[in-house]
């Protein structure tokens, strides 16, 4: 009996330990947070069920606050980083602040300081921009140019609006996609939304992995 014990502890130590999941944080505004939605038809579910349908073992962890600024972002990231400890992170925020007008230098000040200290260590990075279609030009401009400047100085993946795949319905077929208060995308918008999104973070899985 002890013999036979021996040769199960032993068989079993020789097994491979079983993988963990990749935990990839995403970090952002009410649109990360899904706002206004069941909870199965915010913007995590729905992508973590995409990867998941796709096959990828990842746990997408909702790090959304409604309501945040990039100022906000800028203070509350290293607490996220420590709670969730993510191998790879989406950041999300600037839609706040450019309802609130902030200045596009500010926004991108406090992007800098979030996209530093979350792609700390080599951690890979994907920067989720987001725009309007009802500004000015010279002001799109601006705000336009933040994302790839930031992406390619924190070397981050780029989606440079999330609201993009919205944007591109045919006239104003976008509005069909936002919850009543038309801002916050419907759940059907978020998937939407995902479809888009989901091959970027494919490739920042990608990424993690090679650092496993």
């Amino acid at each position: 009996m002890m013999l036979r014990t021996l040769v199960l502890i032993l068989a079993l130590a020789a097994m491979p330990a079983a993988a963990t999941p990749l935990r990839i944080l995403a970090f952002g505004d009410s649109l990360t947070e899904g706002y206004g939605l069941p909870r199965k038809d915010g913007l995590v579910p729905q992508l973590q069920d995409w990867l998941r349908a796709r096959g990828h073992d990842v746990l997408v962890l909702n790090g959304g606050l409604s309501g945040d600024t990039t100022a906000g972002g800028r203070v509350r990231i290293g607490y996220s980083l420590a709670r969730h400890k993510p191998d790879a992170v989406i950041v999300e925020l600037g839609g706040n602040d450019l309802l609130m007008g902030f200045a596009p230098q500010m926004v991108e000040g406090n992007l800098d300081s979030i996209l530093g200290q979350a792609g700390r260590g080599g951690r890979p990075l994907l920067l989720v921009g987001i725009a309007s279609p009802d500004h000015d030009d010279p002001l799109r401009r601006d705000w336009a140019g933040i994302w790839p400047r930031m992406a390619t100085q924190h070397d981050a993946l780029l989606m440079e609006n999330l609201y993009q795949p919205l944007f591109d319905l045919p006239g104003d077929g976008y509005k069909a996609m936002l919850q009543p208060d038309g801002l916050h995308a419907s759940a059907k918008g978020v998937g939407l939304i995902v479809r888009s999104l989901g091959p970027k973070v494919e490739a920042l899985i990608e990424k993690a992995e090679a650092r496993r």
